[in-house]
């Protein structure tokens, strides 16, 4: 009798966890439906390009009556001498400028508030963000501060909590990866938890962006590498995911091949000026593309594990990716065979699923040219913790191909872990 009660209780667990799987995938496509049909309809904008590069910067702070700004920027943009030629310019028109150079990769919710503290005490009127990433996810953030008085970043976390408008920013990328300088989200890490997390509202996508190659042209080889595969992922998932549409999905493809084509040799030669503005393009294409049709996994295990080691973002999501692709299965076919056939490993005769693993081992191959691990950092009794993170973040807000739960992120944390 009692081993039949608890055979009945197990099944009736069991039958009571399916049920609620089913009405959580349930919500989660619903919600992700509804936010495709509304997207048309929210305040979604472009970063206005500026003329001229850094040299048009006096005319825009003009423009604007803005004569104090902020820059936010980290110690190895200073020692390349990458601030230098917007000083000058600044300089040159006579306005006051205050350097913030605290920025650190993967920035945390401290960087964030003693930026805060400095652009208040400082009088500051506007930001300009000169880094990769972490520089312009730290401008944006500190602009969230500056307007919401009574709110910290971890009340702003998700979509659409910031409400107020930020400073005038104007967002200069040195890399050619994160796309910063186009997208609505500031990702952040708490400085107690570690947990990563990001801000996503219309208001911090930057009011103008600076394309310039020249500022990419000392980039070291390593995070060319790292970078440039984390805008391949941005572009990616953008494509992959329920919710592209056809603008969207044209800007993925076109990031997809300027990033192929162009990677190994801004990796082999910094100086390849032509290689390296196909990458900045690219990277600009693929932050507009994922700001429309959002990511995917490959995102939310990543800043699960930046938040717990440090990982930095883009070799995370570059070594996690093909391993996310192979697992979501028949589902992403026949995009993937699309992409395949966009750089030219596949043909219009090609199989689907022939297609799809040629696109897949292509980006293994990739990531082994430019001297990308295949694993990872993890430790195993980490991974429950790194899961539920990842899960959170994920559902319902990303619009993947398959919907996952803990089980299958999990997996993919075992797959990727050091084996040594």
């Amino acid at each position: 009798m009692i081993k039949m009660s608890i055979i009945y209780a197990n099944i009736a667990k069991r039958i009571k966890g399916e049920y609620m799987n089913i009405i959580k995938k349930a919500f989660c496509r619903i919600f992700q439906r509804c936010m495709y049909i509304a997207y048309p309809f929210l305040p979604y904008r472009e970063p206005e390009v500026i003329n001229g590069g850094v040299n048009g910067i006096s005319k825009v702070l003009k423009k604007n009556n803005k004569k104090h700004p902020l820059i936010v920027t980290d110690k190895g943009c200073i020692a390349a001498g990458l601030i230098e030629s917007v000083k000058k310019v600044l300089e040159e028109c006579d306005t006051d400028y205050v350097v913030y150079d605290a920025v650190v990769p993967n920035p945390t919710t401290a960087v964030v508030e003693k930026g805060k503290d400095i652009y208040k005490s400082s009088h500051c009127d506007s930001l300009i963000a000169v880094g990769g990433g972490s520089a312009m996810d730290s401008a944006k953030a500190i602009g969230a501060l500056v307007v919401n008085k009574n709110k910290t970043l971890g009340k702003m976390k998700g979509i659409l909590k910031v409400r107020h408008k930020i400073p005038l920013l104007i967002a200069i990328p040195t890399t050619a990866g994160t796309g910063s300088e186009a997208t609505l989200a500031a990702v952040v890490v708490d400085a107690l938890t570690r947990n990563k997390y990001a801000i996503n509202d219309f208001l911090l996508i930057p009011h103008y962006a600076v394309l310039d190659a020249h500022f990419t042209l000392t980039l070291p080889p390593v995070l060319t590498a790292t970078t440039g595969m984390d805008a391949m992922t941005h572009a990616i998932e953008a494509y992959i995911g329920k919710s592209s549409y056809k603008l969207t999905r044209r800007e993925a493809k076109c990031a997809v091949r300027l990033i192929y084509n162009n990677i190994y040799k801004a990796y082999t030669n910094g100086n390849d000026y032509a290689a390296r503005s196909a990458m900045a393009k690219a990277a600009y294409l693929a932050g507009c593309a994922f700001t429309r049709s959002y990511v995917g996994y490959v995102h939310a295990l990543s800043h699960a594990l930046s938040g717990k080691y440090n990982t930095p973002h883009g070799e995370a999501n570059a070594v996690l990716l093909p391993y996310v692709l192979e697992a979501y299965g028949k589902s992403v076919y026949k995009k993937l065979r699309k992409l395949a056939i966009c750089i030219g490993v596949a043909d219009e005769l090609t199989p689907e699923e022939t297609a799809a693993k040629a696109f897949i081992q292509t980006i293994r191959d990739l990531n082994e040219k430019l001297n990308i691990p295949k694993t990872t950092y993890i430790k195993k009794e980490d991974i429950p913790s790194l899961a539920t993170h990842a899960e959170k973040e994920a559902n319902p807000l990303y619009p993947v191909p398959q919907l996952w739960g803990k089980k299958e992120l999990e997996s993919i944390y075992y797959t990727v872990a050091d084996k040594g």
